[in-house]
């Protein structure tokens, strides 16, 4: 038992001093004002920002919705490949990520702008230039496309340990494709797509970059607000410490909520 906390001291310890301080101060913050005496009015502020904390929240489903619809039939063909296929295509799914995440954003910029590559081509093709970058759209666009392969990976890395003798077994005993797919297939790969919303709905409510660079500010979202509290000009460290400890909250709810529909779907395949 003595080395065995022994091995394990350096992990707490680490775990103390970047993960429980942290919060404690942010928690210590969101209660007090600029001169350390405790208040609530930081939470009671909140009010006004309850629109920012809605599209927050809208925009982050849409991006994960979209994300499972595009993540889940690539990881689909993907675990039916041969292996040699499957390395190919897992890579180029990675390969963004390989890449700066500003450096991505910055190319969707170029990509969306007035005078961009798109616009270029409408042009080009003789159509009317389509005002796309400094909308919800775009930053939906950018949250899909920097956050799908946190879907992919997921639902593939359980899709490829299924045992296909059931689905074998499911063909054998009547059912079709379609049939075996959503009574076989989908509920044994639950696991990966609960992985694959958590961590994808997750980085989205809270994200700042794309939401500044490709909404150019008319899309306020949840993690620019913060930023402005912390950096901005209306510099207030309690209000956007209770923002981040309200968004630490929402968070946590939905986590709890994906691990208990998680459990429930293996409750109903055992």
């Amino acid at each position: 038992m003595n080395k065995a906390r022994s091995a394990a001291f350096p992990y707490i310890l680490w775990s103390v001093l970047f993960t429980v301080l942290p919060l404690l101060l942010v928690a210590y913050f969101a209660f007090t004002n600029g001169s350390g005496t405790f208040t609530l009015d930081n939470f009671a502020n909140l009010g006004e920002y309850t629109a920012v904390f809605v599209r927050s929240l809208l925009l982050a489903l849409i991006s994960t919705l979209l994300c499972f619809m595009i993540g889940y039939p690539l990881a689909y063909i993907l675990s039916r490949e041969s292996a040699r296929r499957q390395q190919i295509m897992i890579m180029l799914v990675m390969l963004p990520m390989w890449m700066n995440f500003l450096l991505r954003t910055y190319a969707w910029l170029t990509i969306l702008e007035n005078n961009g590559l798109i616009n270029r081509l409408l042009e080009f093709l003789g159509f009317a230039p389509l005002h796309m970058i400094n909308t919800q759209g775009a930053v939906v666009l950018g949250m899909v496309y920097n956050y799908l392969p946190y879907m992919i990976l997921p639902i593939y890395t359980v899709l490829i340990k299924l045992d296909y003798r059931l689905i074998e077994a499911a063909h054998d005993l009547g059912a079709n494709p379609a049939k075996t797919f959503f009574r076989v297939v989908v509920p044994l790969s639950m696991p990966g797509v609960s992985s694959g919303i958590t961590m994808v709905f997750m980085p989205a409510v809270s994200t700042f970059i794309i939401s500044k660079m490709l909404g150019g500010g008319s899309s306020l979202m949840v993690g620019d607000l913060i930023e402005m509290q912390f950096l901005g000009n209306a510099y207030d460290p309690n209000l956007g410490a209770a923002i981040s400890l309200v968004m630490m909250v929402i968070i946590l709810i939905s986590m709890l909520l994906m691990g208990f529909f998680d459990s429930e779907d293996k409750a109903v395949i055992m």
